[in-house]
């Protein structure tokens, strides 16, 4: 007889922001970058689900809307009606106050292409690093929690077939032992599609590009990070770096 597996108390969501090409760099955007959005998951259905949901209904009138920081910030598709000066305010008033609220702890890994392809002859995907960094402090942070039992489920947006299953292979791999550690990491891959409307995807969706931008430009003013720098993870002394915020090399 097959028992169900037991869970975690905790779901993850994660996204990028830039691409993981190191042939070409973009001189505008030379950082990858991926975020890992965790939620206790009785607080992210009283709450999280509901918020978004009451935020497209004010600005949309539906919830069929994806919410997606490229769009957003081009103002297209669906958000082209924030090229209205009139009406752009309460949007982002609301979309700044819906991230303040999420109660998520947020561990990111920030990539600089141009330093790593320089110190290293191979230079590993960067990709697969974030992803690495990013799971090996999710695995320390569910632990500083008191969760050591039960299967984690970690949600990524699918990029494209091929990438897909390169994400996957590394995944698993990294959970069979292959980090720091040399832990088994008790954490199970979810691909989603882009089209998902899901509350915790979309949330993350919009966390990796703000991060990118204050590690490039840290004096540029960035209203989204100061939202989120205070989400990070932190050590007992409040340090983020190491933590809740990877900046590799």
């Amino acid at each position: 007889m097959t028992t169900m597996p037991e869970f975690s108390d905790y779901i993850v969501f994660v996204d990028e922001s830039g691409d993981h090409g190191l042939v070409s760099i973009d001189p505008s955007y030379p950082v990858f970058v991926l975020a890992f959005c965790v939620f206790e998951k009785e607080a992210y259905a009283a709450e999280v689900g509901p918020a978004v949901t009451r935020f497209k209904f004010r600005h949309f009138g539906h919830d069929q809307v994806i919410l997606h920081e490229h769009e957003i910030r081009k103002s297209k598709g669906p958000f082209s009606f924030l090229l209205d000066a009139q009406r752009r305010p309460a949007f982002y008033d609301g979309l700044n106050t819906l991230m303040e609220d999420a109660p998520f702890t947020l561990i990111a890994s920030v990539i600089d292409k141009n330093a790593l392809r320089t110190r290293y002859q191979d230079a590993r995907n960067p990709y697969h690093l974030g992803m690495s960094f990013g799971l090996e402090r999710l695995h320390d942070h569910l632990r500083g929690l008191g969760c050591t039992t039960g299967l984690t489920h970690v949600l990524f947006e699918r990029r494209g077939p091929k990438e897909d299953v390169e994400a996957e292979l590394e995944f698993r791999r990294i959970c069979d032992g292959h980090n720091t550690a040399g832990a088994r990491l008790p954490f199970e891959i979810i691909m989603c599609d882009k089209k998902s409307n899901s509350a915790g995807l979309q949330l993350a969706d919009l966390v990796a590009r703000p991060v990118g931008r204050r590690i490039m430009d840290p004096a540029q003013p960035n209203r989204a990070y100061d939202i989120l720098e205070r989400k990070f993870r932190r050590a007992p002394d409040g340090q983020v770096q190491g933590w809740g915020l990877n900046v590799f090399p």
